[in-house]
């Protein structure tokens, strides 16, 4: 018998699998899990040659929604509820050919247990890892249809490998962190992070200075919070162990800078993608009032999305004061609860971290010290930190302006960059730099070099272990909607002057829960500005007070999220901040979850309702600072370190 060559057998697989695909009509791709009460989304696909009625029925034959689907295409029927395991199995109908179609069912409860769960073990017990992989496995489960070794396999097949696959910029943002702890590896072996400290001492000759040196340093990196984050972290973490400042203030310095910054300033990573959800929010707000008030919806439509958020920014409470509590903190040096110890610990000789603590970056690796005789030049440092910064700015501007073509406004071009894609070409470019300072100087050999690259990348290992594992645990929160069962839980009967507050708390719980501030934003922003356009008797931008909740919902949706991600111990970025100030990652959630709350509260009640019921912008922030400076100057407790020179 003749052999059909392998090649052959290779196209022809290729071609027939790709003619089925063609041929397919009926159920393209359902949940593996629907929870009771909360929409799910079918994809349907039409005949070959022909358009299709579809109907979509629960087992007593009620009907859930029908319509057509063309031929050869695909249908996302969205919005689909079971209210419970009755309803199952769907019959679903697309022209002559029906299938029964059951995924697994839980609870619309059950969405919310498996980030409670990994939180507060994570808080009791100090284990993130742990912690996490118990939050995703009960995740797992319900997917799995409650078969508890099913789901263990689905926690490493479906949620956490897909992790790392995904096309959000997971995997780019592990292999930019890995990068950055590459260059903070060479920079310490070759002496530049002795040469920085050396630098800074006559400035930064006290603890109050140290701080106040960080907070400066963090808002100068506004372009991004992963690279304000790691920057900030990893270049003043040598200065405030000198100044015997506790790892876990110098976490807070860091995380309380990022995001807020790069929240409020309009040349960030943040700013383009909030826009493009505000202009959502409007058009949908739009396409709602286009038959009963054509005029609003006009307004609407053409309303600048960058000149709302400019809007906004007065009413974004938390960040802005986040802001200034990190200031004022650093400036009285007085502290609050267990930041206090953790300060006085420190100042005391107590040691930088909580002894019997875990930091998610190991410091101490012998690779990570100078090498003998390494001179001690601020720049082999400075140097490749300054072109990380520079590469990453200039490739936002460069591959925006490839996206929006010339002339394009500078907003629409930072808009329609590729920041994950920027942070590598800046942590590539520092990496290298430093590689050729070492190596130019003759301060170390090839080998030392890559030995301090391979170092620098080994300490932040774990760090990506709790990254990994923080996304596998968002990626079962949105597979098992989490985030909606919160919105539909907290959103029913909103009075119009409370709007703010309410939108602030709900998106706070929901970025605390899902560990995600960009995932929060994207699905309240759209719901928040017509809902509220809508309350408020169909006005929009009229200057009267309609306006003012309208602004200050959208601001609150901004300000919440950043507000839970603060306080998740699942957050990345709380992670990051952890990372790169080599501190316990559960010490950092508990020392700063009290700063967080308190500017928190202030912000919900002097910002949010405040301004709904007629309160300037400016009166209540200004309000706000002096609450929060009081709070400092008759509760907080005065830490000064006795020998601020010994590291």
């Amino acid at each position: 018998m003749r052999r059909i060559p392998f090649a052959l057998l290779l196209v022809l697989s290729i071609l027939t699998s790709g003619a089925g695909r063609l041929v397919a009509q009926g159920v393209e791709e359902h949940p593996a899990v629907v929870m009771g009460g909360l929409p799910f989304t079918l994809t349907l696909a039409g005949a070959p040659d022909e358009s299709s009625w579809f109907e979509v029925r629960t087992a007593d034959g009620s009907l859930l929604r029908s319509g057509a689907v063309d031929a050869n295409q695909s249908l996302a029927v969205a919005d689909l509820i079971v209210e419970s395991r009755a309803d199952l199995p769907l019959e679903v109908r697309v022209g002559a050919a029906t299938e029964a179609v059951e995924p697994h069912y839980a609870p619309a409860w059950y969405s919310i247990v498996p980030p409670l769960v990994a939180i507060l073990l994570a808080l009791i017990f100090r284990e993130v890892l742990a912690a996490l992989f118990a939050g995703v496995w009960l995740g797992a489960l319900a997917v799995a249809g409650f078969n508890p070794l099913a789901a263990t396999w689905r926690t490493v097949d479906t949620f956490i490998v897909p992790a790392l696959a995904d096309d959000s910029g997971q995997t780019q943002i592990v292999v930019f962190s890995l990068l950055l702890g590459g260059m903070v590896g060479i920079i310490a072996r070759n002496g530049g992070t002795l040469g920085i400290v050396e630098a800074v001492s006559p400035v930064a000759t006290t603890p109050r200075r140290g701080k106040l040196a960080t907070w400066l340093a963090g808002l100068t990196i506004f372009f991004d919070d992963y690279a304000n984050t790691l920057i900030v972290g990893t270049t003043m973490r040598p200065i405030t162990d000198r100044l015997r400042i506790s790892r876990e203030k110098l976490a807070y310095l860091v995380d309380s800078t990022a995001a807020p910054v790069a929240a409020i300033v309009p040349i960030s990573t943040w700013v383009g993608y909030e826009i493009s959800l505000i202009d959502q929010g409007l058009q949908l707000a739009a396409e709602q009032h286009a038959s009963t008030n054509p005029e609003l919806a006009a307004s609407l439509t053409s309303s600048s999305a960058f000149a709302v958020f400019l809007s906004t920014i007065p009413y974004l409470f938390y960040p802005l004061l986040a802001l200034v509590f990190v200031a004022l903190v650093s400036y009285t040096n007085r502290d609050l609860g267990e930041m206090a110890t953790a300060e006085r610990r420190a100042a005391t000789g107590g040691g930088l971290t909580r002894p019997g603590s875990t930091p998610v970056t190991d410091t101490t690796d012998t690779l990570l010290q100078p090498v003998e005789g390494a001179p001690r030049r601020w720049w082999n440092a400075a140097l490749p930190v300054l072109t990380v910064v520079l590469t990453v700015l200039i490739g936002l501007y460069v591959s925006g302006s490839a996206a929006t073509g010339p002339g394009a406004p500078l907003m629409d071009v930072l808009g329609q960059a590729d920041p994950y894609a920027t942070l590598l070409w800046g942590s590539l470019a520092g990496c290298l730099v430093a590689m050729a300072l070492s190596l130019g100087q003759r301060i170390l050999t090839l080998q030392e070099t890559l030995s301090s690259l391979v170092a620098g990348m080994k300490a932040m290992m774990t760090a990506m272990l709790v990254l990994v594992f923080a996304w596998s645990l968002g990626a079962i929160t949105g597979e098992i909607g989490t985030a909606d069962f919160l919105a539909r839980t907290l959103g029913d009967a909103i009075p119009f002057e409370l709007i703010p507050v309410l939108v602030f708390a709900t998106a706070a719980a929901m970025a605390f829960a899902t560990g995600t501030s960009f995932a929060t934003m994207a699905i309240l922003i759209p719901l928040v500005i017509p809902l509220t356009i809508t309350l408020g008797g169909s006005v929009g931008f009229d200057g009267g007070s309609a306006e003012v909740i309208l602004l200050g919902a959208t601001g609150s949706v901004l300000a919440g999220a950043i507000f839970g991600d603060h306080c998740s111990p699942i957050s990345d970025t709380t992670v990051l901040s952890s990372t790169a100030s080599g501190c316990d990652h559960i010490d950092h959630v508990r020392t700063q979850l009290p700063y967080a709350l308190l500017v928190g509260v202030v912000g919900m009640v002097l910002g949010n309702i405040g301004t709904a019921y007629g309160l300037p912008p400016w009166l209540a922030l200004s309000l706000g600072v002096a609450v929060l400076w009081a709070v400092l100057r008759f509760r907080g407790t005065s830490v000064e370190a006795e020998a601020p020179g010994q590291g």
